[in-house]
This record gives C-alpha cells, structure tokens and sequence, in this order.
C-alpha cells in the first residue's frame, strides 16, 4: 500500500494518474453539450449505494471508469453557457493549476513551520485585496471557507468590540435581502432571536437609509447596543448593491461596526470600468470577499479583510503544541492566530497563479462581461410581454416571473413558473435559480459565464414559457 503514499518513490506514478483523470475531465468538458443529463436522485442514488467500499478496485483507470458512471457524466457542469442558477462561476485554468499544487503539497496554513511560504503568499494576498478596498495601513485579514464563514467572524469581531457582556441587548442591523448567514452567526455567537434587525429596502433592492437611521435611533432610545450594519455588495438575489456611503455616515454618526458583505460584488475590485459601483466600501471596518463567486476561482477561496489588524484578536487562542505565546515576540507568523479554523488549506495559492498569469485587469474584463450580459439581458425581458422582471441589475443577477396572457390567478402562476424550473432542470437543456419576491415565486438567472450570449438567455427564455405554457395546457385539460 506504500506505492499509492505520493513521495519521492512513487513521483512517476504521481505524474501518470493525475495525468490519466485530467485527461478524463478535459474530454468530458470537451464534449458536454448541456449543463446537466437530468438524472434523478432515485436513478443516481442505486448506483453509488451497489458500490462496496470495502472491497477496492485497485485501479486507477477502474476507478476512473467507475466515477464517470457515478459523477462525471451526470454532474452539473458550471462551464456550460446554459447554466444560469446560481453563484457558481466557470473557473480560470491558472486556479485549476494551483489548486493542483496546494493539493500535492498540502500544506496547512495554521503555522509557519506547516506552510513557510504558503503563509507569506496568504498574507500577500490578504494585502493586496486590503488595498484594492482601500482599508489603510493597518488593515489585515484571512482566508476562510466562504462567504458564510466570513461573515460570522466579522459579526464575533463586531460582538468583541461593542464591549458589553449584555448579549440581550447587542442588535445586528441588515437589509430585507441580505444573506441568511446574519441571522445565522448572530444565533451562533448567541444572541437572541430579535437580535437581526431587519431594515427595508427599495425599488432597486437596496438598503433604505432613511429607515436604516430610524432603526439605528430607537435603538438608542431603547437602551440597545446596534453591534453591527451589514450593508450587501451584492445581494444573493438581486446583486443590488446597498448605499455604502450614507451608511458609513449613520454608522459612524452611532458609533456602529459596519461590515460590507461583498461576497458577490467583490468583483468590482478588479473591474476596470465598475469600481466605483463600491464607493464607500473604503469606511467598512470588516469586508467579506468571495473570490470563488467573482473573480474565478475554484471553491474554496474567500477571505475577511478588517480595517484594523488589532480586532483580529478576537479570534486568538494559544496552544503550546501549535502557537504558543512565545512566537507572537519571535516574530514568527502563523495564521491561525487569526482564524476560526486550525487545519486550513492553501487557497490563496489558486488566487496567486491567477494575478501572476492573468493580472487583474484580465480578471475585471471577465467580470465586466458578465455584467454587460446581464444588462443585455435585462433589456430582452423588458421589451418580452411574457415576463415581468423586477429590476434592472448593478451586477449580473435577473430575477422574473413568466406571466402568462390568459392567466390571472397568482397562485396558478406560481405554479407554472415553480413547474418551468423543474422541467428544465429535468431536461438537462439549461438550469436556472428560483426565489420568491413579495411573497411569489420568480425565476432567477446567475450570469457568471462570459461564454453565455444574448442568443442563450432568450433560447432558455423561450424554453421556460415553453414549459410553463405546457402545465398551463395540462391543467386546463385536467380541469375540464
């Protein structure tokens, strides 16, 4: 069994299996022409449960032939200009490279005397991204898991800093459409289950000052303690983009931590023509990134950026057999002094190989294109009577509804709109998100693909009121 461990002795057939599933993957990218085979859980689940793990095949190529009856061929691909759901990106070739790197050498990056380099290429990276925001000198960060992740560490950080021992009465502050992971950290760092305040939004999905500013006033007529705003780059399902500006005033008006949860827009750092769209992002004292929405990047690979290396603290626990205090005056630098995790990989490697073979410029294009797509987009299902869309997007998220001519019971609606998703996904021809709005069910498109066109979005377009006249038929004929 030593010849499967990878070392010096065993380099060739290192080189010869990896080589063998690259080849694998690159011909099924080469020959995929739909997102998704439209296998069912019913059908893929028997397939996977017959395999008996106790009893190895002991092949690399038997293996190989194996997965692809029981993942490649029926996975969801996100390359493919048709998949339209959610926030997952096509991911560039230089990421792939260095997530092949991080994964052979498999350092950790809790420690320096785990990751040497790794740790300053982190660092480096955690820098360059403070800069492009424009925290200052004193800014610092980490890598984390994702968006989720990076919110609950802010939001502890924010908790630390209100400097109160009364959980009850510390409040976090975020927009109607603000990612459910608020209200989720606020329950795990134990505050109470009216501890989210809610604030609402406008037209254009964006957080409503004036009401953010009434919120924040009976906070302090109540004798509560407003620990944190999370303003949205990005939201989940609109991609609207909260007024950073006015809510860095109101935030430094009360004394409050603002956290910007730009896990969706951070591609705005790098966009040569949008980055003013994150005017105000500068004043944030803690800033959630996800590279693997926007700018590329394989999951996993985000990172929270804080203004102030010092609430970085916060997250600090010393163990002798890992960080003891004695390295902080040795100057040594281990991560794990500023993270949540201990084990952590070495994703920043994936965003390094990226800046060194693309530049950021090349990043921001890809991003800019997306955008200009979704603005395309937006203008094919205006001028469509078939569809309602809800606004016009600030970065590359459409969300609307099919509307049918002879049909005027919302609840009928919602149902043919609920069916056309299920019919699609179960065709395999493309994929696409749902969510409700106002209490209705819309469709959502994610356009993260620079390969995607015009001619894709109105094909699927007319693939959804395909599907949806067709129940609308069926139930009609079913009624009668």
């Amino acid at each position: 069994m030593r010849s499967h461990l990878l070392n010096d002795l065993t380099a060739e057939h290192y080189r010869r299996s990896v080589t063998e599933g690259v080849e694998r993957v690159a011909a099924r990218l080469a020959t995929t022409d739909r997102p998704f085979t439209g296998v069912t859980a019913d059908a893929l689940a028997p397939r996977i449960e017959r395999i008996d793990l106790d009893r190895p095949l002991g092949d690399t190529s038997a293996v190989l032939d194996e997965l692809e009856e029981v993942y490649l061929r029926d996975a969801v691909y996100f390359h493919h200009p048709r998949y339209l759901a959610h926030l997952n990106c096509p991911v560039v070739i230089p990421a792939v490279l260095g997530e092949a790197v991080l994964s052979a050498v498999n350092s950790s990056l809790d420690t320096w005397d785990q990751s040497a380099g790794g740790t300053l290429i982190e660092r480096r990276i955690v820098d360059w991204t403070a800069e492009r925001i424009g925290l200052g000198v004193n800014a610092d960060g980490v890598f984390t898991s994702g968006g989720s992740q990076s919110n609950l560490q802010a939001l502890l950080l924010a908790r630390e800093e209100a400097k109160t021992d009364d959980l009850g009465r510390l409040r976090v502050l975020a927009s109607e459409v603000s990612h459910f992971s608020v209200k989720k950290s606020a329950k795990l760092l134990g505050l109470g289950p009216d501890a989210v305040i809610t604030v609402p939004v406008d037209h254009d999905k964006r957080m409503q000052t004036v009401a953010l500013a009434r919120a924040l006033e009976r906070c302090a007529e109540d004798g509560l303690v407003p620990m944190a705003v999370v303003a949205t780059a990005g939201t989940t399902d609109f991609g609207s983009i909260d007024p950073l500006p006015e809510i860095a005033e109101l935030c430094a008006q009360y004394g409050t931590w603002l956290h910007v949860d730009a896990a969706y827009g951070c591609g705005l750092l790098v966009s040569p023509t949008r980055r003013h769209l994150l005017a105000g992002i500068e004043r944030a004292d803690s800033v959630t990134v996800d590279y693997h929405k926007s700018f590329f990047q394989p999951v996993s690979s985000s990172a929270v950026l804080v203004r102030d290396a010092a609430t970085l603290r916060h997250a600090t626990y010393h163990a002798e057999y890992l960080n003891p205090r004695r390295m902080v005056q040795e100057r040594i630098p281990n991560q794990v002094d500023k993270s949540l995790q201990t084990t952590r990989r070495f994703d920043a490697l994936k965003l390094w190989m990226t800046l060194r073979v693309m530049g950021a410029d090349g990043i921001g294009q890809l991003f800019d294109e997306v955008c200009d797509l979704a603005e395309q987009g937006w203008r094919l299902l205006a001028a469509d009577p078939r569809y309602d869309v809800v606004v016009q997007p600030s970065l590359s998220t459409l969300v609307f509804r099919y509307i049918p001519a002879a049909v005027t019971d919302p609840a009928e609606i919602d149902r043919a709109n609920l069916h056309a998703r299920k019919a699609l996904f179960a065709s395999g021809d493309a994929v696409v998100a749902g969510t409700k709005v106002a209490g209705r069910h819309y469709l959502k498109f994610t356009l993260l693909n620079p390969e995607t066109t015009a001619a894709d979005i109105a094909a699927v377009l007319d693939l959804i009121a395909g599907h949806a006249e067709q129940y609308l038929g069926d139930s009609l004929d079913r009624a009668c």
